[in-house]
């Protein structure tokens, strides 16, 4: 049956569901019956392309530029898609912003953009979804990364652990009428700049042995939209990477 035979399960807003993982989110929903609305930020063309692939596959799908860096009321997203799809029910707190910099590397500027991206975005969107949308889901993607204390990454990691606790803040005061749970990717999608050979020396550290596939991510967003009893949880999709971080003790030293 065409997609647009089927009864729709309502509208999903993906925040940057243009590329890598959200373009994944996007292809999940689209196959789970729900409409698209793909957030962009500065991706136009590949959410044009994104976009386009959908509807000549018969999935009701439109695109949305918004830039979370900047200061704008970011309710305005919100708004915008439920003119277009009044049914918005699921929202996927996809976009990112990645810079490596220790602390004492970390101008202010890099503090403020990881935290404005994020966080702050996730956060009032949900807020905006509730007010607006009045029951449904939100899914915060997160990282494995939350697991460890890489201070290299210092704006960033405290960005995601914020986010992190905000999924668990927010499941609580939202429920029952919306649920909200989060997904914390581990080796899935390395950035392109990454060698076979650092994939390798990520996957050592596993304890499955392997890197993820982006099946694995798609089957933990159907999970958390489909199993109507979970709330406030943050699904590790890393093949047990974030368990492995035991510290120096005297068993192991040599």
């Amino acid at each position: 049956m065409p997609h647009s035979e089927k009864m729709s399960k309502g509208t999903a807003l993906i925040t940057g569901g243009a590329v890598r993982l959200g373009k994944i989110f996007c292809e999940t929903l689209a196959k789970a019956g729900y409409k698209l609305a793909i957030h962009y930020n500065s991706s136009s063309q590949q959410a044009a392309a994104t976009a386009e692939k959908f509807r000549k596959a018969g999935v009701d799908c439109e695109t949305f530029q918004f830039d979370f860096s900047e200061k704008n009321d970011v309710s305005d997203l919100i708004t915008n898609v439920r003119k277009q799809f009044p049914d918005l029910n699921v929202l996927i707190n996809s976009a990112s912003v990645y810079d490596q910099a220790t602390m004492m590397e970390t101008p202010e500027l890099i503090l403020e953009r990881q935290f404005k991206v994020n966080f702050q975005a996730p956060y009032l969107l949900t807020q905006a979804f509730a007010q607006q949308c009045r029951s449904g889901n939100v899914i915060n993607i997160i990282d494995n990364k939350i697991a460890f204390n890489q201070y290299q990454y210092s704006a960033y990691v405290l960005s995601k652990k914020t986010l992190a606790e905000f999924t668990r803040l927010a499941a609580v005061e939202l429920a029952p009428n919306v649920r909200v749970n989060g997904i914390a990717p581990g080796v899935v999608l390395p950035a392109s700049v990454r060698g076979q050979d650092y994939i390798d020396w990520r996957v050592e550290g596993i304890p499955l042995k392997q890197q993820g596939e982006t099946d694995n991510i798609a089957q933990a967003l159907q999970y958390l939209l489909t199993n109507d009893f979970v709330c406030g949880q943050i699904l590790f999709v890393d093949g047990g990477e974030s368990l492995t971080n035991t510290g120096q003790n005297s068993a192991n030293y040599k």
